[in-house]
């Protein structure tokens, strides 16, 4: 055990729902969904000493408000030390809770972190309440998904470009239910620059179980020509044995997908490990 969480603690965060990342020097980053001063959730560093021991220090504490709050996925970093993320609630306007932001953590000279928020979503065309972590391009562009948004709520596909002083949102891909909804996993690129992930419910064959609004698809996202993204569904999930993946996948070398279900509505299975093959 590395480290265990306890309300109050550091004036730290608990209930982590993301997974970690590294850095070079081998420190552990990640998030917190509750905690810190507000409830609000944290970013937490993890630092490894001789003897085996850890020391966690919260690198930032979410109030809830315009800074966003409650983070379910977990962070990213830069090559120049920088962490991005996002939060499902906080921002300014949307409904009560706010609709979710996406935030940059720069590290100070004297050991502290500044919080820069990059966009706050509005629940419109784009988007809201992410739950995944982000992606970033080599050209240093953000990109992630969105659960709810746009005229339908099935959720978005959206690219954060920074700009001079600023960054700019572009929505790539608008979910319309049977090419999916409510995507809430992470995205990943291929060689080529396509976008592959999941959503948690849509498909074709909606009806077919699932609370009538399907069992969710793995899709892929291509570039055209025309500056904007063509949608490919991959495999629709029809309810047994597996439904609902609310992760994303990822690649083997030999490109193949590999991903998790949460379960199907049988009451038969618990969850799955899945494999689309090419």
């Amino acid at each position: 055990m590395l480290y265990s969480f306890v309300p109050g603690r550091d004036g730290g965060g608990f209930k982590p729902s993301a997974g970690l990342i590294f850095d070079s020097s081998g420190n552990l980053y990640g998030t917190t969904t509750s905690g810190g001063a507000s409830l609000s959730g944290t970013v937490f560093r993890l630092t490894p000493s001789s003897g085996g021991a850890w020391t966690e220090n919260v690198l930032y504490q979410f109030t809830g408000g315009a800074d966003g709050g409650y983070p379910v996925g977990g962070v990213i970093l830069d090559a120049e030390g920088n962490l991005y993320g996002m939060t499902e609630y906080g921002g300014s306007g949307c409904y009560l809770p706010g609709c979710g932001v996406v935030f940059e953590l720069t590290p100070n000279a004297d050991g502290s972190w500044k919080e820069n928020v990059l966009h706050t979503f509005t629940g419109g065309d784009d988007g809201a309440l992410p739950l995944a972590s982000l992606v970033m391009d080599t050209a240093g562009n953000l990109y992630g998904t969105t659960l709810e948004g746009d005229l339908h709520d099935f959720g978005t596909v959206f690219k954060l470009a920074p700009s001079t002083g600023n960054w700019k949102e572009t929505v790539l891909y608008r979910f319309k239910g049977r090419s999916g909804e409510n995507p809430s996993g992470s995205l990943i690129f291929d060689s080529l620059g396509d976008l592959y992930s999941t959503t948690q419910e849509g498909g074709d064959l909606a009806g077919a179980g699932c609370n009538e609004v399907g069992c969710g698809v793995v899709f892929k996202l291509t570039p055209n020509s025309n500056g904007g993204w063509n949608e490919r569904v991959l495999h629709t999930f029809v309810d047994h044995p597996g439904a609902t993946p609310s992760a994303g996948v990822i690649f083997d070398p030999a490109g193949n997908l590999f991903g998790t279900t949460v379960g199907d509505n049988l009451g038969t299975t618990h969850g799955s490990v899945f494999e689309i093959t090419p």
